[in-house]
């Protein structure tokens, strides 16, 4: 009976980020050197399988682990019933964030929200129907499988919810980078090196937090939601000068803390009510 090498036990997290780099930005790489906008033909096409690249990364973990007979990894949170009574909360604070950091930003001089700018979004966009379409697909469900669903949980189990929240969220935000430069994209409006382009790169941690506490409560579903809801708004809102992208920010990090908080607080509640909880050895990472 041989051992198996902890270094190939936890090679899931690299094999993650190895497939999910190496598809969206050899595919992202095709669309920059088109030069057309994002979502014009055949840039679109490109694109589109970039933005799929954590989803690739996730079913080549997947698979893997289905061969290797392996177990889900510690604190993988699948699918609960409780997730149906926290995803409208989700998407309200998820909303929220982007509404309240733009509206304190018109307060403070900032660029008005204008609800017929976002009626005439919608309607430029074929619709609700299909504007809520395009928002579910490209980011929350071709993403949140991966990020949320797969590597979250592997760093959850080695560093807590926080450090595996902020770690992923740097890794997600280099992980858009070559958006910069995909014509017709928000990233590439911004500019990589402008004030606005680095606090976009910022603001993808909260965002990964935000995210991470809505794993934690209502799994992947959860994720998605939360992604869903802050990307429609920034779109409906439209969130592209400095102070309100900041304010936005600010919100995000704030709600993100407020979220970690009641996870705690329930916890401890937990704890109380049945004695502590003996902790166990984290399992390797698969």
């Amino acid at each position: 009976m041989t051992t198996e090498d902890p270094a190939r036990k936890e090679s899931g997290p690299l094999l993650f980020l190895a497939v999910t780099f190496a598809t969206a930005w050899a595919a992202w790489g095709v669309a920059i050197a088109l030069g057309q906008p994002a979502m014009s033909f055949p840039t679109v096409i490109p694109y589109l399988v970039g933005a799929f690249g954590p989803m690739f990364g996730a079913i080549a973990v997947r698979l893997r682990r289905a061969a290797r007979r392996r177990s889900a990894p510690a604190h993988a949170v699948r699918f609960p019933l409780t997730g149906l009574l926290w995803t409208p909360v989700l998407l309200v604070v998820a909303a929220g964030t982007v509404v309240g950091g733009a509206l304190l930003a018109q307060q403070l001089g900032g660029p008005p929200v204008s609800l017929p700018a976002a009626l005439t979004l919608l309607e430029t966009s074929g619709g609700p129907i299909a504007f809520a379409a395009v928002m579910l697909v490209v980011g929350p469900l071709s993403e949140e499988f991966g990020w949320r669903g797969t590597m979250h949980p592997r760093l959850r189990a080695r560093m807590g919810l926080l450090p595996a929240g902020l770690l992923l969220g740097v890794v997600w935000s280099v992980w858009h980078l070559p958006l910069f430069f995909v014509a017709g994209t928000v990233q590439n409006a911004f500019g990589l090196l402008t004030p606005s382009g680095l606090v976009y790169l910022v603001s993808v941690v909260p965002m990964a937090v935000l995210a991470a506490c809505g794993y934690e409560r209502a799994g992947v579903l959860g994720a998605v939601v939360v992604h869903f809801g802050a990307n429609a708004t920034m779109s409906l809102v439209g969130v592209s000068e400095l102070l309100p992208q900041a304010l936005v920010v600010g919100a995000q990090a704030v709600a993100a803390l407020v979220l970690l908080a009641v996870h705690r607080d329930r916890r401890e509640k937990a704890s109380a009510a049945h004695g502590p909880v003996r902790e166990q050895p984290a399992p390797a990472l698969r």
